[in-house]
């Protein structure tokens, strides 16, 4: 059995129970946010295995030098709100925090990893899946057995409506916090913009479903596998296909780091962000407080 590394800091753990898809970078960000506006710590950092990067070790991510390829896609969104430590190792990662003066970790990712202790252990559940079939890979979506994980875990964020009666199944007595992700107002300016949609996602159903609900005008729609690598023929057959259409091209945020400036600069396109509301934020803030120790 592995012994985890305690870090002489706080560790925020943001993971799930189900393989892809459950909204862990947004509220990843969210949460981050959180901190950064309560001033729960004044050096916090990010921490990720960097999942699809090709970069070898632990290191600080370089927005102005670092590509998808090296640190994969999530470590370069996440890099847009604060500074992201790559560690295959989580131990690893928390001593290079520690060596660089860091006072806070939220880990994008990690909950089933041994290696680092973490003092908060959010399980983020989609509203709309859930917990899937309740079996584990292959046979279901789960990444380990379902009464094991709710029994590790701290407390839970739910995203969207509960359509699968989540919170009848989850054990009494813990924290559970709501959530929407949504896009921002402001954002959306003309609903008339006809739009080619496409993402590389584990369920780009929901991209699509967040598009509809926005109330953008989405004349076609070119889903890729999940972390799928935008070649130069996929960008120009999308381009030629937006012409023909007299569309622009929108994708996700995080689609968006693993495509070229070059492409994005010389095409229209656009690029959907989304945030999570909480439902009740202030009760985020004092459990983060209170479990943390940062009052």
């Amino acid at each position: 059995m592995v012994r985890p590394y305690k870090a002489g800091m706080p560790v925020i753990c943001i993971g799930n129970l189900v393989a892809g898809g459950s909204g862990k970078t947004p509220v990843s960000l969210a949460i981050m946010q959180l901190v950064k506006d309560n001033m729960l710590a004044e050096h916090p950092c990010f921490l990720s295995r960097g999942y699809g990067g090709k970069a070898k070790g632990y290191f600080l991510v370089n927005r102005e030098s670092h590509t998808a390829d090296d640190t994969g896609d999530e470590p370069l969104l996440l890099a847009e709100k604060a500074p992201v430590i790559i560690a295959p190792d989580r131990r690893d990662g928390a001593r290079y925090a520690e060596s660089n003066n860091f006072d806070l970790v939220v880990m994008d990712d990690g909950l089933q990893n041994p290696g680092l202790y973490k003092d908060i252990r959010f399980v983020v559940i989609d509203g709309a899946t859930g917990f899937g079939n309740g079996k584990c890979l292959p046979a279901g979506p789960l990444r380990e057995p379902l009464a094991a994980g709710l029994r590790n875990a701290d407390a839970f964020i739910v995203i969207g409506k509960d359509c699968c009666q989540i919170q009848s199944t989850l054990p009494k007595g813990k924290p559970i916090f709501f959530a929407h992700l949504n896009v921002p107002e402001s954002w959306i300016s003309d609903k008339k913009i006809p739009y080619i949609a496409f993402c590389g996602l584990a369920h780009p159903d929901k991209f699509q479903t967040t598009l509809v609900e926005a109330g953008l005008n989405i004349v076609g729609w070119i889903p890729y596998p999940d972390h799928y690598r935008f070649t130069a023929r996929d960008l120009q057959c999308m381009s030629e296909k937006a012409k023909r259409s007299d569309a622009r091209l929108i994708t996700t945020e995080k689609d968006a780091v693993r495509i070229p400036q070059e492409f994005r600069r010389a095409i229209p396109l656009d690029i959907l962000p989304v945030e999570i509301q909480w439902e009740d934020g202030q009760a985020l803030v004092s459990f983060l407080k209170d479990t943390t120790g940062t009052l």
